[in-house]
């Protein structure tokens, strides 16, 4: 039995009407075939591995770039190898086994905290505080800081769907234009927008004085807006002064730069990251 839409509602098409259970159906756009209601392997890969503990299994989009910047940051020798969702490389077997969301970035340590068997390690939150933590920079070591980090960190979290999967996707991916979703997540991008702007007044970085994973793990939202998302006049996003000129202290530093090109798209972009030799000695300082 439907569910008939309130006379006052409109549909889009409208035609439809929301059904009492849902099936899945060809919803067009280039996400259509990634997107599926199930989750595990499609399809039979090892994952490679190089020659170090840290192997990575990422893509240059800004979750991706916050771990790679981290490791830039780091200075700690990692492989990061490209994985192309697009052509459903998280979907294979090898990928499930580090990740059974199939979602990038995720990463091996054969070198891991406490020694063992290799551990796995995916989530960005989780993987910003495992190697912060095993490394003991870029996380505060007041308690009091700390906190305050974490509350960014998971603002970020709860922040990201917003600003990918709903402005994003509804901006500039899915196959028609929603003028309500467009109005809905550019409402909701802006206010967080206006949210990170408030609270950079006169501060150098997230946490005041000190640089940590929340401004690693932020800026490359803030950064896709405007290159990934070319919405940059659209949401007037030069009027939040504050955070642009945060995001333009991070995108100075050297080992953030080198961050954001691993794995990524760009003409200058190093596919696949193997060593320090990947990049040019002027990358470096």
């Amino acid at each position: 039995m439907a569910i008939p839409a309130p006379s006052d509602k409109k549909t889009l098409p409208e035609s439809y009407v929301v059904p009492a259970v849902w099936t899945q159906k060809e919803m067009g756009g280039p996400q259509s075939q990634m997107n599926q209601p199930t989750a595990g392997a499609r399809s039979e890969e090892a994952l490679p591995k190089g020659e170090h503990p840290l192997q990575v299994y990422s893509l240059g989009t800004p979750n991706g770039q916050k771990v790679t910047i981290l490791l830039e940051e780091l200075g700690v020798e990692y492989d990061a190898w490209k994985i192309n969702i697009m052509e459903l490389k998280q979907f294979t077997s090898g990928f499930v086994e580090c990740n059974p969301n199939s979602k990038i970035p995720a990463m091996f340590d054969y070198d891991p905290v406490g020694g063992g068997e290799p551990l796995r390690v995916f989530e960005t939150g989780s993987i910003l505080i495992y190697l912060a933590e095993k490394h003991g920079r870029f996380i505060p070591s007041d308690p009091r800081k700390k906190v305050e980090m974490m509350n960014w960190l998971m603002w970020q979290m709860g922040s990201a769907p917003s600003i990918g999967g709903g402005f994003g996707h509804f901006y500039k991916y899915a196959p028609i234009h929603i003028e309500y979703a467009i109005d809905r997540f550019s409402l909701e991008t802006k206010r967080l927008m206006d949210v990170l702007d408030k609270h950079l007044e006169g501060k150098e970085f997230i946490c005041g004085d000190e640089y940590t994973i929340a401004d690693m793990a932020i800026m490359p939202w803030i950064r896709c807006i405007i290159f990934g998302y070319s919405a940059k006049e659209f949401l007037q996003v030069e009027s939040y002064k504050n955070m642009m000129s945060w995001m333009d202290r991070l995108l100075a530093r050297k080992a953030v730069a080198r961050g954001v090109r691993v794995n990524g798209f760009s003409e200058n972009k190093v596919e696949h990251r193997h060593s320090k030799a990947d990049f040019a000695p002027e990358d470096y300082d």
